[in-house]
């Protein structure tokens, strides 16, 4: 883990400052098992003491969870995204609806906004997408994962068109939060009649049809609100 060495003075906000670095940078996504304190407090060469300070804060703001006896987790990728999780709670219904709503209007902002730059990322986000979509049939649960980070990636790829950095982190709290449920239920419906493609979406945002943009993703959510 490529953390710099802490400058002595205010050492656990430094400690905090490069711990949520390496979440938000993705280098230790959501779902990954940090190193142990011993290892962090050799790399950062820094007290077990400080160390432990530091965990412990970001355990309260939400970006980890401490699990006795098996490790500290990384839980969220903000303080937002944190706070956003707990109040969703496990409630998959409730986090889909809320999902909708953060979809529906992005995909609103998505088609109003979208530059070539934009556009052209989503068309590689959806590749992406579906190429991995299409290999989880063959594949196992690494490739399924895989697959769900990628599905995760093109909704995030939608939200960012929309150019609102807000909106954008809040939506990163809530798919955080539904993540795992598209790796528990994708290899049900690859390759059957419940397999949702996303080209009419990107179709829409493309042509620039603010209400068929807005459509497509309602329907999209609609369908996993209905098999929820």
């Amino acid at each position: 883990m490529p953390l710099v060495t802490t400058r002595r003075g205010g050492l656990v906000g430094q400690v905090i400052e490069q711990l949520r670095d390496a979440i938000s940078s993705g280098e230790w996504p959501v779902g990954h098992r940090i190193p142990p304190e011993a290892e962090l407090s050799a790399t950062l060469e820094v007290g077990r003491n400080t160390v432990r300070e530091a965990v412990r804060a970001l355990a309260h703001s939400g970006l980890l969870e401490v699990r006795q006896g098996d490790g500290t987790y990384v839980r969220a990728t903000s303080e937002l995204s944190g706070a956003l999780r707990t109040l969703c709670g496990r409630e998959l219904r409730d986090v889909l609806e809320v999902r909708r709503t953060l979809e529906v209007e992005a995909a609103r902002m998505a088609a109003a906004r979208r530059t070539d730059d934009d556009l052209a990322a989503l068309r590689e986000a959806e590749a992406e997408r579906d190429a991995a979509v299409a290999a989880v049939a063959d594949g196992g649960a690494e490739t399924i994962e895989r697959a769900a980070r990628a599905d995760t990636d093109f909704h995030m790829a939608v939200v960012r068109c929309s150019g609102n950095a807000l909106l954008a982190e809040l939506y990163r709290g809530v798919v955080e939060t539904v993540a795992g449920s598209v790796a528990t239920t994708m290899p049900d419906t690859v390759g059957t009649d419940r397999d949702v493609s996303h080209g009419g979406l990107v179709d829409a945002i493309a042509e620039r049809d603010v209400e068929r943009a807005a459509r497509e993703a309602g329907e999209f959510l609609e369908r996993l609100i209905e098999r929820s």
